[in-house]
């Protein structure tokens, strides 16, 4: 499956100058689920989405690559 979010998910994790690694830690899974959320091998869990949007300071619909607002 092809999912929306994938580019912009990695894009927000590598500015921020975190491993896969540092980021499941923060969302509570482990860093091989993690590196199969930025594949798009699994979906994201709308939990984990939420969570990521809280951390990263962004909305979801930037997150989701539906729009260009951060906020």
């Amino acid at each position: 499956m092809n999912f929306g979010y994938i580019k912009r998910m990695r894009d927000l994790r590598e500015d921020s100058d975190k491993t896969q690694q540092q980021i499941a830690d923060i969302i509570g899974t482990s860093q091989t689920m993690y590196a199969r959320y930025e594949r798009g091998a699994n979906e994201l869990p709308i939990h984990h989405l939420l969570m990521l949007c809280k951390y990263y300071g962004v909305s979801a619909d930037y997150f989701l690559g539906l729009s260009d607002k951060r906020k």
